[in-house]
């Protein structure tokens, strides 16, 4: 092999081959979205027959950026993450940006070396999606650099953006879609210790008290996961005063009460009436078809971008030490799983 064929291509021999000029070249490996589309494709024609591959290193030396923003997730299983991601790094894309995803959690804790290694690698930008419980050091970071957090209530702070779901106000209205079909005897999912948990249990037993329900009240401890929700939910309807219906703490809690009510030979929604929260693709599924608060996920993530990208271009300078609060009003998606109860004699 000749020294000139062991030499890696560069941006100069892409746009030799491609007949532009470096700058657009540049334009497009960085995803920027002034190019037309032709010249996109001709620069990245270019670049496949060349077998070239851009230096990121090199070229976040010379701009002084990493064009790159790290997402902490708390649970990389949850499905509800997934939409607020797909939401978040599409807006970001668009504006020439790379998202960098980390685990949160780690033995049910936050996990430190995630913010820490975001740190290292410059991002330019920090975004905490979802339940994580509340850590010092994250936080700490999260002063760092322009911070956002989507669908987290424990770190919301004074110099962080945040977009949250109204996740209060989305259990009341799961909880009074059940009143409406008749149900009293209505139970709940969750009571955890986290701020997404505190607040959809408020919404629950607000909804129970405003309708004269409140002695009908019962919380059963769960976590965000289906075996969790499948044992919540055996214990509840093992007891003498089964509730009709239940009001699930997300959307997979929600999968497990439908699975422990098969189990007990009850039909669903003939016998047992269930919601979930999130709306997720598995609340979707045909043979599950659940009932699901809709906390407008993909919305959340689009606008958690618009708020860092923001900061980022400096517009948001000015509020660097009171970071904005974005409350989304959740909607209610009716499938199969709730039905009005009929009295029986």
């Amino acid at each position: 092999m000749t020294e000139q064929e062991a030499r890696r291509p560069t941006i100069h021999d892409v746009a030799r081959h491609a007949g532009v000029s470096k700058s657009l070249v540049s334009l497009v490996m960085r995803g920027a979205p002034q190019v037309s589309d032709a010249r996109r494709e001709a620069v990245l024609q270019a670049a496949r027959e060349l077998g070239y591959r851009p230096n990121t290193v090199a070229r976040s030396l010379v701009e002084g950026r990493t064009r790159t923003v790290g997402v902490v997730v708390s649970d990389l299983r949850n499905p509800w993450y997934v939409d607020i991601l797909d939401g978040f790094r599409r807006v970001l894309k668009a504006n020439g940006l790379r998202v960098l995803i980390g685990g949160g959690q780690l033995d049910g804790k936050v996990d430190p070396g995630v913010a820490e290694a975001f740190i290292d690698l410059r991002v330019e930008g920090l975004c905490v999606v979802g339940t994580l419980p509340y850590d010092e050091a994250l936080a700490e970071a999260m002063k760092t650099v322009p911070a956002v957090v989507a669908s987290s209530h424990s770190y919301e702070l004074p110099y962080a953006d945040s977009v949250v779901n109204d996740d209060e106000a989305g259990s009341r209205k799961a909880t009074e879609h059940l009143i409406e079909l008749g149900h009293r005897r209505i139970a709940h999912l969750g009571g955890g210790p986290d701020g997404v948990a505190e607040a959809r249990r408020r919404g629950y037993e607000g909804a129970m008290r405003a309708h004269g329900l409140a002695e009908h009240i019962r919380v059963e401890l769960c976590d965000y996961d289906e075996p969790s929700g499948h044992a919540a939910a055996a214990r509840l309807l093992a007891s003498d005063d089964r509730p009709t219906a239940i009001v699930a703490l997300n959307d997979l809690a929600g999968v497990g009460a439908l699975s422990a009510a098969d189990d007990a030979g009850l039909a669903v929604p003939a016998d047992l009436s269930v919601v979930g929260y999130d709306n997720t693709a598995l609340a979707a599924l045909t043979h599950l078809s659940l009932s699901s608060v809709d906390p407008r996920s993909v919305e959340i993530g689009e606008l958690a971008a618009t708020r860092i990208l923001a900061r980022l271009d400096g517009a948001a300078d000015a509020a660097k030490e009171s970071g904005s609060r974005d409350l989304i009003a959740p909607t209610l998606v009716v499938r199969r799983s709730t039905a009005r109860k009929e009295e029986r004699p």
